[in-house]
């Protein structure tokens, strides 16, 4: 099924325009979960909601903020979706957080192993799973996945999959910080917020925007 998802920023691997280096720069500073950054980027999605007018179907006053686990999933650590969807719900753009999902065992590393060797759709189905709803509450009706940096979309597409399966009634949709560009795009606005969707074709996940 396919997944709607939002992103506030574009970011370039490569290319070297003063935009494609920033983004860089910025994608640097949120992989290390630093605190100032993570404040900063999460004003300006509310920013964007609340002046602007995005993300109108994302973030609602019944939204429950999933965090998407990192790769290794250790217990006890914070990753950056689980700070930043702590910031966003500060900032009134969600109900509430719940860690639904969480990893069963650790997946390799996206960010840095080869092309070929990125985990597969299957292989982040494979690891999560989904946890309670807290207690006392009614099962959520609206679920936004929440991760640092979406590029193909196999981690949101995985992650919704397997939440579909436990809480069916849920409307879900996924948000990232940054949307990773294909090869020779180059950074415009900063921001740049879009909607897109990411749909399963031909054995792996693609998206647009």
């Amino acid at each position: 099924m396919p997944l709607a998802f939002a992103a506030c920023y574009a970011y370039a691997p490569a290319g070297d325009t003063p935009g494609c280096r920033g983004s860089r720069a910025l994608c640097q500073r949120l992989k290390r979960a630093d605190p100032g950054v993570l404040v900063e980027l999460s004003v300006e999605v509310w920013r964007q909601v609340r002046g602007g007018g995005r993300f109108a179907g994302f973030f609602c006053p019944d939204t429950v903020l999933v965090p998407v686990p990192g790769s290794a999933g250790a217990p006890g650590v914070r990753w950056v979706g689980q700070q930043l969807a702590a910031c966003l719900r500060e900032l009134g753009l969600g109900q509430s957080v719940q860690g639904l999902l969480r990893r069963r065992h650790p997946v390799r590393k996206s960010a840095t192993s080869p092309a070929g060797l990125r985990p597969t759709v299957m292989d982040h189905y494979d690891s999560f799973v989904v946890g309670h709803a807290r207690s006392g509450c009614d099962p959520p009706s609206r679920l936004v996945l929440v991760d640092d940096v979406i590029t193909r979309g196999r981690t949101l597409l995985a992650g919704a999959a397997r939440l579909r399966e436990a809480l069916p009634q849920a409307e879900i949709v996924g948000f990232a910080l940054l949307r990773t560009l294909a090869p020779g795009e180059a950074v415009g606005a900063i921001p740049d917020p879009r909607e897109g969707v990411v749909w399963w074709e031909r054995g792996d996940a693609r998206r647009s925007p």
